[in-house]
């Protein structure tokens, strides 16, 4: 009895460690990484973003990440960051629905192509948050840069939700890991009980 105990404690752990997250961990570049030359709208135009995803930027000396508005990230326009890091490894935690824009603020970097927008989609309101927990976070609590969608009740029983900013279909399911661990493990427990 012992034995199976163990078993399906060990079953459960490999199943933990096996299920997937619901947010992402997305490295800027790949493994190129944050630097002068690279193609990030089409990097970007290639993934889903959602609340609680996570980017992070690796570059060497001599770059920041920085987090502008979009006049700014339009314009290369420098010193009115939402924030800025130097460290070579800068972790943002993706915490609203919205487009956020970064740039390198070094001169000639973001017209060099070291910018990069990324559409967020809020995420879906049975998926439990989970956000990155190392790392800067972005200042991006602040809503009044970023427009939130709204709803517009239409009738009793049904509501239309608008958006500023066009968004990409999120890849993450909304089952929790925990109920799909809980359910393996009932269905193991089961069966060596009839073993």
């Amino acid at each position: 009895m012992a034995s199976s105990i163990a078993l399906v404690l060990g079953l459960c752990l490999a199943i933990n460690m096996a299920l997937p997250t619901l947010a992402a961990i997305h490295t800027v570049g790949d493994t190129s990484g944050w630097t002068i030359g690279a193609d990030y709208s089409t990097w970007a135009s290639s993934l889903n973003f959602k609340v609680g995803d996570g980017l992070v930027f690796n570059y060497g000396a001599g770059h920041t990440v920085d987090e502008v508005k979009e006049s700014d990230y339009k314009s290369c326009t420098t010193g009115n960051s939402l924030s800025t890091d130097s460290s070579g490894a800068t972790t943002i935690a993706l915490k609203t629905a919205g487009t956020h824009y970064f740039i390198c603020a070094v001169p000639g970097h973001c017209k060099g192509g070291m910018k990069l927008a990324v559409t967020v989609k809020a995420k879906k309101a049975s998926a439990p948050a989970m956000a990155p927990s190392t790392g800067k976070d972005s200042p991006s609590d602040d809503t009044k840069d970023t427009p939130t969608p709204t709803t517009t009740p239409t009738t009793p029983t049904s509501t239309t939700t608008t958006s500023s900013h066009t968004t990409h279909a999120s890849s993450a399911t909304g089952r929790s890991p925990i109920v799909a661990l809980f359910i393996v493990s009932w269905i193991s427990y089961l069966v060596l009980r009839l073993v």
